[in-house]
């Protein structure tokens, strides 16, 4: 965990299991490829974040798109999403899916069953942290993957701390990654 500090550094890790730390977009693409019942939950900056022209949000969408990901609009994030084509399949925010999440019985977003992996991007850094801690100690039927370019040691799988070029690098090899074999 060298160099990896959260961008909070209050109430960073409660409990002994801290994120595995994943740097290769292969190995990221390949964990969200082995699960089940995937769910994308897309927050408001997002929107707000860009690297070079495209925005962060056009990251998720083609991410979704790729892998038929069902995703969750939080906040304001449902009229961009359908302006790109993708329509979520639930739109709550992020304390409402969380506590969705919590319970192992839920039947998830498409009432298929609830979801094993949750992916996390564009979410404000002090309630992913949080929501993230929850799912930690309280969801232990699902693993929690991070996008954004901070470290969150409550995330089963978190990236570094990343500079925006890094990000993006990381960002465009996930999607390259997972288009490969897509069905």
């Amino acid at each position: 965990m060298t160099g990896n500090l959260p961008y909070h550094r209050v109430n960073v890790l409660t409990g002994t299991k801290a994120a595995r730390v994943i740097e290769d977009p292969t190995e990221y693409a390949l964990l969200i490829k082995k699960a089940t019942r995937p769910l994308l939950v897309v927050g408001p900056r997002a929107l707000t974040m860009s690297l070079e022209s495209k925005a962060v949000v056009d990251y998720a969408v083609e991410i979704a798109r790729t892998l038929n990901i069902p995703v969750c609009a939080t906040a304001h994030t449902r009229k961009k999403l359908v302006e790109s084509g993708i329509e979520p399949a639930s739109s709550y925010d992020l304390m409402e899916i969380i506590n969705h999440l919590k319970d192992p019985q839920w039947c998830g977003v498409r009432k298929e069953g609830n979801h094993d992996l949750v992916i996390f991007i564009g979410v404000r850094t002090d309630l992913a942290e949080q929501g993230l801690s929850t799912l930690k100690h309280f969801a232990r039927h699902l693993r929690t993957m991070t996008l954004c370019k901070y470290y969150y040691p409550n995330a089963s799988y978190s990236l570094p701390n990343l500079k925006d070029g890094k990000w993006k690098e990381f960002l465009d090899g996930l999607i390259t990654n997972l288009k490969e074999n897509a069905q």
